[in-house]
């Protein structure tokens, strides 16, 4: 079995991604092929949970479009995520975020985090 786990990590490029958690603002750009043509989408919302382990670690992104909420999972590791960039840290106390289904307006919102700066030394 460990033969197995060595091979498959020297087949596929572990990308870095930066650090992010349920409740973050992500951007998503992820590569569409439409026939022989290829394009970057690019999908930015909340995310509501991330799942699995290793290669079969997948987040499920959350957006609303014209009022109607739009989910979205996407492999971590999948060869069509172009990149994704991290817009704004949410202050949450859960790993799943579901009850956002739930709701509208400014009860749907998630607190920002507020990071500690610390300037240079004098």
């Amino acid at each position: 079995m460990e033969a197995v786990a060595f091979v498959h990590e020297q087949l596929t490029v572990k990308r870095d991604f930066p650090k992010f958690k349920a409740g973050d603002n992500i951007t998503v750009n992820y590569k569409i092929i439409e026939g022989n043509k290829e394009r970057i989408q690019s999908f930015k919302g909340d995310v509501l949970k991330r799942q699995g382990t290793g290669f079969t670690q997948s987040f499920t992104v959350r957006k609303m479009s014209d009022g109607v909420g739009v989910e979205r999972l996407f492999p971590l590791y999948s060869p069509n995520i172009e990149s994704i960039v991290l817009n704004k840290s949410g202050r949450v106390r859960r790993a799943k975020l579901f009850y956002l289904r739930e709701r509208q307006g400014k009860s749907a919102r998630i607190k920002e985090k507020k990071q500690i700066h610390t300037g240079p030394k004098k």
